[in-house]
């Protein structure tokens, strides 16, 4: 690693779901008082996941220069565990790294987001961020680390359509025994205002293992986001950049 890219921070390496999610459920419950916070990352470190607190921390300035974002229901998440929270998305807006963002600075806990490229400048620039491959491998293993994660469901037009939620990172989840949070983004590209709301944890009816669990949690997942949106009205979404502090469709 390069010097720019400053020291690492030794984090317990990504662990790979399935069996040995029994060991993954131990792992996220030792984890204690060591859970990170934002107002005491040291600068000049990036971890085991290539996040980069100092870019981070420069990035969400910058956003706040464009978005003027309210979080509610944060108070729902863990203080110290993982948790992976399943938001709504649209085509082309960039709702993952926004939300990111917002519940980090709510909970003052670092916050990593599903879907960088694997490779590349674009996703070299995601992981100093803290994205996350598409992967169940690499969601376990943060999930296992406590770590708080942010992930997406399917993009999908019109306002209070929610896409379909993958259910193999649902199972990332399911086998680190952690919960899953819905979550509804709701947001105007004609105005500064946008708005994160963190449900309760998702629920099944009955307790299952092998794929049912992870298929009937991610139905469940996907229906809590489109009751929220529904409670919270219609939504608006603007570009890809409209997360940037001056997104091609307004901010000031």
């Amino acid at each position: 690693m390069s010097d720019s890219m400053g020291r690492v921070v030794r984090l317990p390496l990504a662990t790979r779901a399935g069996p040995a999610g029994d060991a993954l459920a131990r792992t996220a419950a030792s984890i204690g008082s060591s859970v990170a916070r934002l107002s005491e990352e040291p600068r000049g470190v990036v971890d085991d996941w290539g996040r980069d607190p100092d870019l981070a921390r420069m990035m969400v300035a910058l956003t706040h220069l464009r978005w003027n974002v309210t979080v509610g229901g944060d108070q729902q998440l863990p203080k110290r565990k993982g948790a992976l929270i399943c938001i709504n998305a649209r085509p082309l807006a960039q709702s993952t790294v926004l939300a990111s963002f917002a519940v980090s600075d709510a909970t003052d806990r670092p916050v990593r987001y599903v879907g960088r490229p694997d490779g590349g400048p674009i996703g070299a620039l995601a992981q100093r961020l803290g994205a996350l491959l598409a992967e169940p491998e690499e969601v376990a293993g943060a999930l296992a680390n406590g770590q708080l994660v942010v992930m997406s469901a399917a993009a999908a037009n019109g306002g209070r359509r929610v896409g379909t939620v993958d259910r193999s990172l649902i199972g990332a989840a399911v086998a680190t025994r952690t919960s899953v949070y819905p979550a509804a983004v709701v947001s105007s590209p004609m105005t500064r205002d946008a708005r994160v709301e963190v449900g309760a944890p998702s629920r099944v009816r009955a307790t299952r293992r092998g794929p049912l669990a992870e298929l009937e949690l991610a139905d469940r997942v996907r229906n809590d986001i489109t009751t929220m949106l529904d409670e919270l009205g219609d939504i608006a979404t603007g570009t890809t950049l409209d997360w940037l502090p001056f997104g091609v469709s307004g901010g000031n």
